[in-house]
Formats: C-alpha cells, structure tokens, sequence
C-alpha cells in the first residue's frame, strides 16, 4: 500500500494532472452555484471531453467538478436564499439570514473553509480506512436503510420553528410526493394522472428551484422601493479570519465531518441527508439553539461540512467494491469503465497510479477551491447591488433555464412554476419548506427499504417486525430515532 500511496502522490503533481484538477476546480464551481445544474450533470456533461485524456488526467478533472460544484451550491444559498444544489437547501437558513444582516461575505467564507476541512477529512478516510469501511457498508440491510431514512424524518422536529403539527403536515406531504411515479418493486404506477412526465416521479431539483426561487422573485419585487442591503462590506475581512471563525468551531467541524463521510459511504443516501442530520445535530448540542434559522455560524459550517464530506465517503464503496454511493459516483463509474479501468479492489492492485492519483487530487482540489470559490463569491456578490427588477428577473430566467435544462420538457418548466406558487404560499403562511424536502430525500429510501424487508420476510407482520429488533444495526437505529424524537420535540413542549 505504501509504495501505491508514493505513486499516486507523485502522480497527482505532475502538471497534466494539477491543471486538469484546477480546471475541473473552476469549472465546478461555476456549475454548482447555478440552480438546476447538478453535481451529476456537470460530471455527466464534462466525461465525453475526457476520451482523449489518460485515465488519471480525465479522473482528476471529473473529480475536481465534483468537489467544487457540491460546495458552490452554497454561493446562491447564501447570497440569495436560493440552493444552486439540493445539498445546499441546508445552508440557506442561516446562510440568508447572515446576508441580511451584513455579513453574507463571511457566511461564504464558513461555508469555503468549512466544505474544504470536509472534504479534506473524507479523503484521508477514503485514502486510508477505504477496504474496511466498504464491508461495514455491505452489512446494512433494508433495514437498516429504512431505518435510517425514519431518523432523517425525526429531523422535522428541529425544522419545525416551534410550530411541529405544520412542520409534520408539510413532511407527510413530501413524503407523499415522493411517491409520485413508479413503484421500486412492482413497477406500479402512482399518482401520475397518466402523465407521462410524472412516470419517473417528481425531479427534487426542479422542486427545489420552484420551491426556493419564485417566492424570492415575488419578494424582490415588492422590495423594489426598499434600499439594498450592504453585503460585500464582510469580503474586507481577511482569509485568515474568514478560517480562524471557521476553527473557532472545532467540534461542529469534526461531527459534522464524521456524519458527512459515513452518510456518503452508504450508497444511496446522499448530500442532502447528510447536511440535514449535521445541522440537527448542531442545534440540538448548541448552547444558543434559538439562534439557528437566525443567523447561526454553526448552522452554516454543519451543512457545509457535511455535504462535502460526503464526496471522499461515497467514494468509498465505488472503488473499492465497484458500488455507486450516489448518483454522481454512478456517473464517474461510467467513466472509468470508459476508460477501460474496472472499480474494485483489483484498480488499487492493477493501476495503483490511477486509483491514489485519483484520490490525491482530491485533496488538491478540496484546497484549490478555497482560493477559487473566495474569488467568484467576492465578484457574484455584487448581484446584490442590481436594482431588484433586473434581479428578479435574472432569477426567473436561471430557474426557467435550468428547470427546462433538466429533462428538455416544457411540464417540467410548469411543474416549476406550480411548486413556487406552493413556497410562496407557504411563505404567506409562514410554514417551513424545508420538511417538504426532507419528505421528499428520503421518502424513496424509505419506502424501497421497507419494501425490500416486506418482500423478504414474506410480507408476514411479526417477522417483519421481528427482523427490526433482532439485528443490531437495526436496534442501534431505533434506539436513535427515539433519542431524536424526544430530545427535538423537548425543546418545543418547553416553549
């Protein structure tokens, strides 16, 4: 392993990789700040220009686009309470709310230090611990994977801003939502209405873009008369005290860290699941939980620091046992097989220069989007000082744009239109969106992992219920999600 590590560090140097690594870098960023672009579909579109490419250069590329377009979704959830990713929907909370009181330059700074200290962790893990995380992984059942999607439901509770019967409504209805489009066992169609465009379910990014951008169109506008809040004022400060207010977070950063990366070696939980568990966990052990959704730096760096931290974590089982962790190692998987490599244990025997290169520059590039991401954000946060007509106008055009950009589909434009009359709605009344979507994360893991235990056990109750507390992993989970319910719902009785 030892001589595998000097190869791939010598190999992750050499100029053709770091350029590859640092174009990836900055075309990544780019990418994710943009709503409807997607971590996966910038991979997706950027593998065709690596066929001339050696393996390790056109990996380095993709990879960089992945690390860099995960933490950018941050730039627009910042500046303008809008997710450019759906890992980022987390991060507007208080992201926003540091915005509007001035200091959105230093909340992007949390969130650039806070996404590479992340990313740097899952890594060394992936680099490190890769074999023996990847067989722990393969213990998980359905479950397991149940479960664990009805702990990221008990997340409602810290989402519910003191009112948990709206908060609960709105995560039954995502939940419900998520079931729009085809059963993941028998292949039934559910509430599609004969629509075709429905059959594959509900896309979460136009969701999202519909759910997150009109309402704030709708707010600009009638804030057309309103003086622009100062915003840029904060990019004064220096780097190094943008990455001394991230340390000064030591153990937001290691949990969430921890979170992130076994969340991403779990395939299918992804980002987004991710994000919401680290800032649960971070407003439940603050000391000051009522300022979460008010401004909360710990609310900022928990998101950020999770959902980069599962880029090294669903690397994992990827290279290790040829198992997509989510949708965009599922894409990568694509390129490497076009490269005529073979995920698995035998890439680390056969290719070691290609599997650690790969890995290494990950690490470049986790840094290299410090410098990069400063830089855009520092320029993008001029966005504010347009008159608001122009901005909400730009707004409405990148969400009609990259809502059409998803699938081609008109519906799909409509379909956008239609959730942002339901944000705006709820922002009347003033309910939170985000249980919406967490229903609708992890409404499909839930689902599909207890229709997987059903059919194993033969769709007999008491064995089903049997086979949820009669494995340890499964009791671990329950044990877990009691603990969630009752310190979230605590806090609220109290109120």
């Amino acid at each position: 392993m030892l001589d595998g590590l000097l190869v791939g560090l010598t190999t992750s140097i050499s100029p053709s990789m770091l350029l590859a690594m640092f174009v990836g870098t900055v075309i990544g960023v780019f990418i994710g700040m943009l709503p409807g672009l997607t971590s996966t579909m910038g991979v997706a579109l950027l593998i065709p220009a690596t066929f001339s490419f050696p393996p390790g250069v056109g990996l380095s590329l993709l990879g960089g686009i992945y690390l860099a377009s995960t933490f950018s979704g941050a730039i627009s959830a910042i500046l303008l309470n809008i997710p450019g990713t759906p890992s980022a929907v987390a991060t507007c909370w208080d992201g926003y709310a540091l915005t509007q009181k001035g200091k959105g330059g230093y909340a992007i700074g949390l969130a650039v230090f806070g996404s590479c200290i992340g990313g740097i962790f899952s890594t060394i893990v992936l680099l490190l611990m890769a074999p023996l995380l990847a067989n722990l992984a393969l213990l998980l059942g359905a479950q397991e994977y149940f479960l664990l999607a009805v702990f990221g439901v008990t997340v409602i509770a810290s989402l519910s801003e003191g009112d948990l019967l709206k908060s609960l409504i709105v995560g039954v209805l995502g939940l419900i939502l998520s079931m729009v489009g085809m059963h993941p066992m028998t292949g039934e169609m559910r509430l599609t209405f004969d629509i075709p465009t429905l059959y594959d379910g509900l896309p979460l990014v136009i969701i999202l873009i519909g759910l997150y951008s009109i309402p704030e169109v709708i707010n600009l506008l009638d804030e057309r008369n309103r003086k622009n809040q100062k915003l840029d004022s904060t990019f004064n400060a220096s780097v190094w005290g943008m990455l001394r207010g991230t340390l000064a977070h030591k153990m937001n950063l290691i949990r969430s860290s921890v979170i992130g990366t076994i969340i991403g070696i779990i395939p299918g939980a992804g980002s987004s699941i991710a994000s919401f568990i680290a800032y649960d966990f971070a407003k439940r052990t603050s000391s000051a939980p009522e300022l979460f959704g008010k401004g909360a730096e710990d609310g900022v760096i928990a998101s950020e620091t999770a959902n980069n931290a599962v880029t090294g974590g669903s690397l994992v089982p990827l290279l290790t046992l040829g198992v997509p962790g989510n949708a965009v190692t599922a894409v990568l998987m694509g390129g490497l097989i076009i490269h005529g490599l073979a995920p698995g244990p035998a890439l680390f025997e056969q290719t070691p220069e290609v599997a650690y290169g790969f890995i290494f520059s990950l690490f470049w590039s986790n840094l290299a989007f410090v410098p990069v991401g400063l830089l855009v954000a520092k320029y993008c946060s001029r966005v504010i000082f347009l008159p608001k007509e122009i901005l909400a106008a730009s707004i409405l055009a990148l969400a009609i744009i990259g809502s059409y950009a998803m699938r081609a589909q008109v519906e799909d434009i409509l379909l956008m239109l239609f959730m942002g009359a339901v944000g705006y709605l709820f922002s009347l009344l003033k309910v939170s969106r985000a249980p919406l979507v967490l229903g609708l994360v992890l409404g499909g893991m839930a689902e599909s992992g207890l229709s997987r235990a059903m059919l194993l056990t033969h769709h007999d109750p008491v064995a089903l219920l049997s086979s949820f507390v009669t494995r340890p992993i499964s009791l671990v989970l329950i044990l877990l999600c009691v603990l969630s319910l009752y310190y979230g719902i605590k806090p609220i009785k109290k109120a």
